[in-house]
């Protein structure tokens, strides 16, 4: 069990203070069928996708010793884009065969799950965009290196975060500048990750979220979007709503569709919409959800 302080069994955020376009959401499963049934914006049935297309990326910033390499699935519809993240080369190239020019009712029934998170996302990034009256808190990015942008990404990430020095989070979706953040700020963490391994600081990377979760030494969950790619979102939501825990998501992947569950598990959602913040060195743009403000 951790020593640290425990963190205060955390209310749900009430339905007042979340714009009702976001406000929506009770479980992953019950989201896709309202949108299906078009009960959260314009027939799916009737929209297509214009544009579908992967990013692939390899990284080690200057001064880390070791990198990394992401894969992102991504579907234009209108101005919005959706995105999943993918384990490198695990997207058939079909996939985006599949999805250009199809409908998102057909996407949402897909038999790949990164195809069927990204028509989500794109979808609800067509219905309720990331801006003040959908409860959207904007945040600049500013220019730089990748590692300067990843760093103020983390720092806001962490802001989140209502807990005491020397609690524990639990960090799913391993990145060293999240990590380094939790450091400055006195936080102790469990990081963990599919691909395993350690961090850059040697520290082992667990690869069981569910069972961090159930040994009751971490405080609050700090958690990628890419969760929702791999399927084990749901049971992290369920167990944050259980127990009273914090469920902070930092979401490249499903950044229109995390803040759909504040309120329902999820406390807080720093949503990063294509372009990423890698992909650039010029100002870039997150939205915060929830949470207790930035710091």
């Amino acid at each position: 069990m951790n020593a640290g302080p425990r963190t205060p069994t955390v209310a749900p955020v009430a339905a007042s203070e979340l714009s009702p376009a976001v406000a929506s959401a009770v479980s992953y499963d019950g989201l896709v069928a309202r949108a299906l049934a078009g009960e959260l914006g314009p027939d799916p049935a009737k929209l297509r996708i214009a544009v579908a297309f992967s990013t692939r990326q390899a990284v080690r910033h200057e001064g880390r010793g070791s990198g990394y390499r992401n894969e992102v699935l991504s579907l234009r519809l209108g101005a919005a884009v959706g995105s999943c993240a993918v384990e490198p080369r695990e997207l058939p190239d079909s996939a985006i065969d599949d999805c250009v020019g199809a409908d998102i009712v057909r996407l949402l029934q897909h038999p790949l799950l990164p195809v069927r998170v990204a028509a989500l996302d794109a979808y609800l990034m067509h219905v309720t965009p990331h801006v003040p009256e959908c409860g959207a808190r904007t945040v600049q990015l500013p220019p730089g290196s990748s590692l300067v942008k990843s760093r103020a990404r983390a720092r806001a990430v962490v802001a989140l975060l209502d807990l005491p020095a020397g609690a524990t989070v639990l960090v799913v979706g391993v990145v060293n500048s999240l990590l380094e953040a939790l450091r400055s700020r006195g936080l102790n963490y469990v990081a963990c990750d599919l691909k395993g391994g350690t961090t850059e600081w040697g520290e082992p990377v667990v690869t069981d979220a569910l069972a961090e979760t159930e040994s009751g030494r971490c405080d609050a969950v700090l958690a990628s979007g890419m969760t929702l790619g791999n399927g084990t979102f749901e049971p992290l939501r369920r167990h944050a709503l259980a127990h009273g825990r914090q469920l902070v998501m930092f979401a490249q992947t499903g950044s229109a569709i995390l803040p759909r569950f504040l309120g329902h598990g999820v406390s807080a959602v720093c949503a990063e919409p294509y372009p990423f913040f890698w992909l650039d060195g010029g100002p870039g743009t997150i939205h915060c959800y929830g949470g207790s403000g930035l710091r």
